[in-house]
């Protein structure tokens, strides 16, 4: 660009009469070229330059960790009975409410049951005469003045009757609807007057402990879980945190749905009844004093996840091996230092060597102590 200036300026001076007008052209033209110049420079220089990127960093924390598996299932009792009328007849007496706790055995109500004391009356006196001839008919086998199919004819008679009379006299007996096992009546289904028929239902007793829950866990799980292992059971109804541990597993996967049916039993607590929503999370890895960040630092990358830290106002990228996971904490077990700063917030779209600008560093989001 000087060469040419100079050219155009020679030119100036040759065809201008007027020498002081000449150099004043000169000296306008030379001013506007070198003004262009200077503009096309700092514009260049500011394309040159790229605004660092806004980022949010945390520092790894220590702590215990503990890998577990979540899932949702209703509290159930162990024992659960539906006591049933057997005979039919009329409500005459409720012995029991709902809360009430019972014994196996105890009566729980009381049918009128009429016509079987009646049946009952009618076997008793049946089997009476039966017996009076039985004991004649003996001493008259003895004397061999009756035959001995006559004689076992008799005796066979008199069985049935025994068994007759000890039916009615067990029929009368259902008229009292007891408890088949101890517990607490859940539901009372009968009131003093309703008639009843067999195998209708009266009550639901259940056996308060221990509780269960029955998690239905997806088959790839199959390999981390073992009886005895614990688990934290969330029940919102009973304001709380529960203790549960894992009593059995089926040995069987469901095809159709392809999980298999996880039994957790609760500690006794007073606060928990059967059929309350619970959230379970069943622990079956812990590790003390992990090394973890957040999940959200994590990026997926071709060789694994990476994480980005800060150094000297630039970002590196690291590649990380992971261990237990836990809600929004990821265990790291190479990869990073405790003092490396990790991008959390501002790391999608960063490459190695990109300047950032750390703004408020985000929360740690704590991996869950064991």
């Amino acid at each position: 660009m000087p060469s040419h200036r100079l050219t155009l300026a020679t030119l100036i001076l040759r065809r201008t009469a007027a020498p002081a007008a000449a150099l004043a052209a000169v000296a306008l033209l030379t001013g506007a070229l070198g003004g262009c110049e200077g503009s096309k420079a700092a514009t260049a220089a500011k394309a040159d330059t790229t605004p660092p990127v806004a980022v949010e960093t945390v520092r790894p924390t220590r702590a215990d960790m503990a890998a577990v598996y979540s899932g949702t299932a209703p509290i159930e009792a162990d024992q659960e009975s539906r006591v049933v009328a057997k005979v039919a007849g009329e409500v005459r007496r409720l012995l029991v409410e709902e809360g009430d706790s019972v014994r196996a055995g105890q009566v729980l109500a009381v049918l009128d049951g009429d016509k079987l004391r009646l049946d009952l009356a009618q076997a008793k006196a049946n089997l009476a005469k039966l017996e009076r001839d039985f004991a004649r008919n003996v001493e008259l086998q003895k004397r061999g003045l009756i035959g001995s199919a006559a004689f076992d004819t008799l005796r066979y008679e008199l069985d049935a009757e025994r068994a007759v009379h000890d039916l009615a006299a067990l029929q009368l007996s259902y008229t009292e609807i007891r408890a088949p096992i101890d517990g607490v009546v859940a539901e009372r289904k009968v009131k003093v007057g309703n008639m009843l028929q067999p195998n209708e239902p009266a009550f639901l007793i259940t056996k308060p402990n221990p509780l269960l829950a029955h998690v239905h866990v997806p088959e790839r799980e199959l390999a981390k879980l073992r009886v005895g292992q614990q688990a934290d059971v969330q029940v919102d109804a009973a304001g709380g945190v529960f203790p549960a541990h894992i009593r059995r597993i089926s040995p069987v996967v469901d095809p159709a749905t392809g999980t298999f049916k996880v039994t957790l039993e609760f500690a006794p607590a007073p606060q928990l009844r059967a059929g309350m929503f619970a959230r379970v999370n069943i622990v079956y890895e812990r590790r003390a004093m992990a090394l973890q960040i957040p999940r959200a630092a994590l990026v997926d990358a071709d060789g694994g996840p990476v994480v980005f830290i800060v150094v000297h106002n630039k970002v590196e990228s690291r590649q990380v091996r992971t261990g237990l996971a836990n809600g929004g904490s990821v265990e790291v077990i190479s990869g990073i230092g405790e003092a490396d700063p990790v991008v959390v917030v501002g790391q999608n779209g960063l490459k190695s060597g990109n300047e950032v600008r750390v703004v408020a560093p985000a929360p740690v989001t704590a991996g869950r102590a064991g």
